[in-house]
């Protein structure tokens, strides 16, 4: 069967892609792009919020929280359309 990638084969293209940019997104960007990436792996966030003094992981996990809800298929396909813009800005 041929045609247009499924979203799934689109999300898993666009995960490599990430890793080739030739700049450095900024930290809000990354937040954004990890958030992203772990509700279309593993779904609405699971953990404990971590302690205060993690800060990288709690900015992690807020961010990754504030989609809690969103379905598989559209946190990959906002996932999509931000590498797209991602490498629009930094290639």
């Amino acid at each position: 069967m041929s045609g247009a990638p499924t979203s799934n084969e689109a999300f898993n293209k666009s995960a490599q892609e990430v890793k080739n940019l030739t700049g450095t997104p900024s930290n809000e960007e990354m937040l954004e792009l990890y958030a992203l990436f772990k509700q279309s792996t593993v779904g609405d966030c699971n953990t404990e919020c971590p302690g205060m003094m993690d800060f990288a992981g709690k900015y992690k996990w807020q961010e990754w929280n504030k989609h809690k809800g969103t379905p598989v298929e559209t946190a990959q396909t906002k996932y999509i359309e931000k590498v797209e813009s991602l490498k629009a800005k930094y290639n």
